[in-house]
């Protein structure tokens, strides 16, 4: 429900701070006080369209905010936004703020839990939030599309419903295969010879993993085959020494000589013992060293040929990692990927023909689920009527006709329904609105094509009525709901709207003191006039005798009588409130 409502500089408010309750919520005060601005200024706050206009004379900006306290229902509706925009906030889901600004220059900008959204968020957040049905006519129950749902609520076929768009959404990934595998057939050819020859690359060159770099190294050996040789024979001439003569002694023949010397001082000091160990294992490590060195010059090749031939491959492998992968291993998935689309191609016939078969089995179990959720609707379509109507004959509408209409329409690729192929979507094969007559003699039409003003509004309590278990907006809105009615009927309207707030919080701006008497919270505009501009100033009525001197104000009687007649009424609504809990 909506808890605060701040608004700064909008129209001939200047400041205001509201705070709500649940139940009813009666706004009340003379004709051009203000009352419907307030009303105003909550559609503008759920994404209403920016009207420079409304920004207060002489200032740059107007700032609404709205704090909303969302139960357990509205918190399962809104959270799938909030998570999918990223706004919740620390408190979670049953908390929203809201704050939007209008500028003067036409501009605007909208919060929700401190995040920037835009406007089509900020209207989605709202029609779960608040409907209101005021002078702008922002009403739900006038879309068409929302209808049906509020029809399958009302006959409680929510989960057969979600059965039957389960089924209808596995059709609908059935016939998308079906066109990916009928689309042009000439490109679906040259896919195919394309994946082939692909395919045939690849597998030609015989690719190993790990083969690219071992390659690499080999080339890098007989690109440098004669610096290898020549460095390793410097390495073995320091380590054997010089055998072409020159005398020179090699490392080893040292090595070999100062553990011959160590020994004989260990044999003097045994404390050199150790010393001596180590000398024998630096000369039988060299030793091997030299050896390893003599395995590998002889083992290094020098062959032209052979680094042609490694170069190649290469090439042939760095050819195929730019076209399909980055390395050999993602080469070999490519490949291999390849061959399942291929062999999905070349059995597409085979898979056509199947998924053909499955496309017309879901017809025919979609139409039987359809026809049953149609006839679930049908039936509950007629007692929603007949309440309705009953509503509108306490709202002095008695010679109003409502009908809930639903139309099926023939299609060649529809499901199966008896006789018919019937056109479909996730919710069924009926197309569901509301119609109505509000005259005699005038013929069933749109409902928003019927009524305005008042009379729109009492359309909108009778459904609302009706359907207030189906409806999960949880902020009613009623402004000019009195229009062309008179005090009995008022009474009638406010035990209707009072009846409401078991499931809703409602608000509503009233000029009848017989519907203002049922306020569960009451309020009062007052239009002031400070250093010569004009204000708006709303004032919660607290205390008895202040909604008593109200009433008394809207009955016209501001005297004993006047607030005699009120006390009654504030007793009365009371009174139907206890027995009608």
């Amino acid at each position: 429900m909506l808890e605060e409502l701040r608004i700064k500089n909008f129209a001939i408010i200047d400041q205001l701070d509201l705070t709500f309750a649940a139940g009813l919520n009666v706004i009340t005060g003379e004709t051009g006080a203000g009352k419907s601005i307030v009303i105003d200024a909550v559609e503008m706050l759920l994404g209403g369209k920016a009207d420079p206009s409304f920004v207060r004379a002489g200032e740059e900006r107007a700032i609404i905010e709205g704090t909303f306290a969302l139960d357990v229902q509205a918190q399962t509706l809104m959270r799938p936004i909030l998570e999918r925009e990223e706004l919740l906030d620390a408190t979670g889901a049953h908390i929203v703020n809201i704050a939007r600004e209008i500028r003067s220059n036409g501009r605007s900008s909208a919060r929700v839990n401190g995040v920037a959204v835009n406007q089509e968020v900020l209207q989605e957040i709202g029609d779960l939030l608040v409907d209101v049905h005021g002078q702008s006519a922002h009403l739900s129950l006038l879309k068409p599309s929302s209808h049906i749902d509020l029809l399958d609520r009302y006959a409680d076929i929510m989960d057969e419903r979600a059965k039957l768009a389960k089924v209808v959404d596995t059709l609908y990934g059935v016939r998308r295969t079906i066109e990916e595998l009928l689309k042009d057939e000439a490109a679906v050819k040259r896919r195919a010879d394309r994946l082939r020859d692909e395919i045939e690359d690849i597998d030609d060159a015989e690719l190993v993993v790990g083969e690219d770099d071992e390659l690499k190294n080999e080339r890098n050996r007989l690109a440098n085959s004669e610096q290898l040789v020549k460095l390793s024979g410097d390495a073995l001439t320091m380590l054997y020494g010089d055998e072409r003569g020159s005398g020179q002694m090699g490392a080893l023949d040292q090595l070999l000589d100062a553990a011959a010397a160590l020994n004989k001082l260990a044999n003097i000091d045994s404390a050199l013992k150790a010393d001596h160990d180590t000398a024998e294992e630096i000369a039988v490590q060299a030793e091997e060293l030299a050896k390893s060195l003599r395995r590998y010059g002889d083992s290094v090749e020098y062959s032209p040929a052979r680094l042609d031939e490694v170069e190649e491959r290469m090439e042939t492998i760095n050819n195929l990692k730019r076209r399909y992968g980055g390395d050999v291993q993602a080469v070999l998935a490519y490949a291999d990927k390849a061959r399942v689309e291929l062999e999905g191609i070349e059995n597409s016939e085979e898979n056509v023909k199947a998924l053909q078969a499955q496309e017309d089995s879901l017809l025919h179990a979609i139409g039987t689920l359809a026809h049953q959720v149609s006839g679930a609707r049908t039936a509950a379509a007629a007692r929603l009527s007949a309440m309705i109507v009953t509503e509108l004959g306490d709202l002095r509408m008695g010679k109003a006709r409502f009908e809930v209409g639903i139309e099926q329409t023939d299609a060649s690729e529809g499901v199966y329904v008896e006789a018919r192929r019937l056109a479909f979507d996730a919710t069924g094969i009926d197309r569901v609105e509301f119609l109505m007559s509000a005259n005699l003699g005038e013929p069933l039409r749109p409902l928003a094509k019927v009524a305005s003003g008042g009379e729109a509004a009492r359309i909108m309590l009778a459904l609302k009525r009706v359907l207030s278990a189906a409806d999960h907006t949880p902020t009613l809105i009623f402004d000019e709901i009195d229009q062309g009615i008179g005090g009995r009927v008022g009474t009638v309207v406010g035990e209707k709207l009072w009846a409401l707030t078991r499931d809703h919080q409602v608000m509503v701006v009233t000029h009848l003191a017989q519907l203002a008497g049922y306020a569960d919270r009451h309020y009062r505009v007052m239009k002031l006039i400070d250093d010569g501009r004009t204000r708006t100033q709303i004032i919660p009525l607290t205390q008895d005798f202040q909604r008593i001197e109200e009433l008394a104000a809207m009955l016209g009687t501001m005297n004993e009588s006047g607030y005699q007649s009120a006390k009654e009424l504030i007793d009365s609504a009371l009174a139907y409130k206890r027995v009608h809990p």
